[in-house]
């Protein structure tokens, strides 16, 4: 996470942009850049590996594109700074590696379990997610250190990567479409990917979780890039940080919202598993409806993080770690309520372009939106200490409304749900 920032203060980019923006906006517009290309290739090829993993061995394709993205992680810590525009091109290839892996697993764990124990194998598949993160500035840092030299956090992840390929290859089962369902005797021939296609947008479930997952990122996307500039604002309006006018600031707030992200995550999706379980006993609806109460849940403790920042940034933590915590319950029950509505031979097709259009209309332009907002409000008191931090702020209320959105989506999923997994369990 950290290395864009590491690589843009050691290159040398054109002229014309060093006389054009300042140093730090040049950092910041390299971060962004190199975030948006990872992004970019990986909905690109999403699409192509949901088609591969309903119709090819899966466990082969996966770990594929796990030594693939190592490999081409290894060789890009040996590019030079001169050679910025094929550090770009590897960062886009270590998109495609991870869209194959991020297509395909969780179908993987859908045909090895089923009801409770399927929903409590998926929340340990996505605890990666935070953990991965939080051991990702870990492991990336002290390689930093140790060797004096950043390219190094470059060539260690590649060590892990490569080894859980072959792990994957030993003694990862590639189990029959449908077993677990106890279906694999009665499913039809496969379809084509344009039947497929149709069906999916055909199924209501599918559509409006797909959307309010695409509000979860469009929230967690904005706040990784924003939140840490924005409580740094709130301490030099309270006047215990001074204003940084430094190619790169120093300052505790991203580490620390890090490992507020990272913890959140892991409570999230604990929280998130044992309380559908419990539900589950109660109503049949039990999957839609706890995503819907903790994402309209959450939109409350986001906004008051506006409200209380500029008194008590201890006070804003609080908001941000409740806050987030609601936002990552649905981590794991969305993908269970997608093994739920979607047929086995369609799975793959399905996670692929549900991450498609999470990416498409949620992280893939929120960092950009919500700066763009910010921008637009600051431009009539552009020295104002109070106002920049006040219009990123309203810029970042933007978030919440989504949420709000992402929750609605999520009780119309609940409406549909039940007919939904009927006809696939019929099918």
């Amino acid at each position: 996470t950290l290395l864009p920032f590491l690589l843009c203060k050691d290159t040398k980019l054109s002229l014309k942009i060093h006389k054009c923006v300042s140093k730090s906006v040049t950092v910041i517009f390299c971060f962004s850049f190199l975030s948006t290309v990872f992004i970019c290739s990986f909905m690109v090829a999403a699409p192509i590996f949901g088609y591969l993993g309903d119709r090819f061995n899966r466990k082969v394709i996966l770990s594929c594109g796990i030594f693939f993205w190592s490999i081409v992680t290894l060789l890009s810590s040996f590019i030079s700074k001169e050679y910025f525009w094929l550090f770009v091109l590897s960062r886009g290839l270590v998109g495609i590696g991870e869209s194959s892996y991020s297509s395909i697993s969780p179908t993987i764990i859908g045909d090895l379990f089923t009801s409770n124990t399927r929903t409590m194998m998926l929340s340990v598949f996505y605890l990666a997610i935070p953990l991965g993160s939080g051991l990702g500035y870990i492991l990336g840092s002290s390689a930093k250190e140790a060797a004096g030299d950043w390219h190094w956090a470059l060539r260690v992840s590649p060590i892990l990567g490569i080894t859980a390929g072959f792990l994957i290859l030993l003694f990862v089962p590639d189990p029959k479409r449908g077993s677990a369902d106890q279906l694999g005797g009665r499913i039809r021939s496969r379809t084509s990917w344009l039947c497929d296609m149709k069906a999916l947008a055909k199924n209501r479930s599918y559509v409006f979780s797909s959307l309010a997952s695409a509000a979860v990122s469009f929230a967690t996307g904005a706040f990784g890039i924003w939140i840490p500039g924005y409580l740094f604002r709130a301490r030099v309006v309270q006047k215990t940080a001074e204003a940084c006018t430094k190619e790169i600031c120093s300052s505790t707030d991203s580490m620390v919202f890090g490992a507020i992200t990272c913890v959140t995550g892991l409570l999230g999706v604990v929280i998130g598993a044992l309380t559908t379980r419990l539900c589950r006993q109660k109503t049949e609806r039990a999957d839609p409806l706890v995503c819907a109460v903790s994402m309209l849940g959450s939109a409350i403790f986001i906004c008051l993080i506006f409200v209380v920042a500029k008194k008590s940034i201890i006070g804003a933590y609080v908001c941000i770690f409740i806050g987030e915590t609601l936002l990552f319950l649905n981590w794991a029950i969305t993908a269970d309520i997608l093994m739920f509505v979607v047929i086995p031979t369609r799975r793959a097709t399905a996670v692929a372009f549900q991450s498609f259009t999470s990416h498409l209309l949620g992280d893939a332009g929120s960092p950009y939106l919500i700066g763009l907002i910010s921008d637009a409000l600051q431009q009539k008191y552009t020295t104002s200490a109070l106002w920049r931090f006040l219009s990123l702020g309203y810029a970042l209320m933007l978030c919440p409304f989504i949420i709000v959105l992402g929750g609605m989506f999520f009780l119309a999923t609940a409406l549909y749900f039940l007919d939904d997994k009927d006809k696939a369990e019929a099918q």
